[in-house]
């Protein structure tokens, strides 16, 4: 097994009893995998089951290179500053008893620079907005050097620009630091964006992967969401687009 990949086999998890049937995928490195389905459906229990938080109820997962993870939702118990918060990060590269060094402090810089919110170095997280939270979190995986990344709804709180912006970076870090990464996400223009695989997470403990152009189309759609979509392209754009089939119903203007 390759240096960077996760692989999974025949994989059962949840809480009591699995939620899906027997999965199996495998994350490269440079691979983008985007975990696609309605909300519920068990796309953060996925992600706790690959870290190791929850235990696989059958199957296996294998690693190499380390895995780094970025929650939905994050909640410190003291008011940290920002800066801080990231170096925490580097704790497995800090020796036992020894304190951060100029290489520890450095990457927390780059990791600010990276993201555009080096101006936030010296905030306490707890005033932060929630966008500005989950870029904060984005940091403080990116310094541990890992080589899978994990981010549960990395987009969700975050307003059209940021969007952009995180999916940017996940762009970079798989392409240009050859970096695997799995998000969830519950929109499906954005595994069109970024993503290089899909994992559709279906009704009746179903579930399809693969290449996300394969993945991500009008009739698979349709059964993931039990709504109507098309999918087309814009002149001049590369990364097709997906959008729902229905009309909002107006009110005559003789009736208002």
């Amino acid at each position: 097994m390759k240096n960077g990949e996760l692989r999974v086999q025949q994989l059962l998890y949840g809480h009591d009893s699995p939620l899906f049937e027997a999965m199996d995928f495998h994350c490269q490195r440079g691979e983008i995998w985007a975990v696609l389905g309605r909300n519920g459906l068990g796309k953060s229990t996925l992600l706790d089951t690959l870290t190791g938080f929850l235990k696989p109820l059958g199957g296996s997962i294998e690693q190499q290179g380390g895995v780094g993870i970025v929650a939905q939702h994050s909640h410190l118990p003291f008011p940290y500053l920002v800066s801080d918060v990231v170096l925490m990060g580097r704790a497995q590269h800090v020796r036992l008893f020894s304190q951060p060094g100029r290489k520890d402090k450095q990457a927390v810089i780059d990791a600010l620079e990276q993201l555009n919110i080096a101006h936030l170095a010296a905030c306490t997280f707890s005033s932060l907005s929630g966008g500005q939270q989950q870029l904060v979190m984005i940091a403080r995986a990116l310094v541990t050097a890992c080589q899978t990344l994990l981010l549960d709804e990395p987009c969700a709180a975050l307003d059209l620009a940021n969007q952009q912006v995180v999916l940017q970076l996940i762009s970079d870090l798989a392409h240009r630091q050859q970096c695997g990464i799995i998000f969830t996400t519950h929109d499906p223009v954005h595994a069109l964006q970024v993503a290089t695989h899909t994992l559709l997470l279906l009704p009746e403990g179903k579930w399809l992967a693969g290449a996300t152009d394969s993945i991500v189309t009008e009739e698979n759609m349709q059964q993931a969401y039990g709504l109507a979509l098309r999918k087309f392209r814009v002149e001049n754009y590369a990364t097709p687009f997906i959008a729902p089939l229905f009309m909002i119903n107006q009110v005559p203007k003789s009736q208002r």
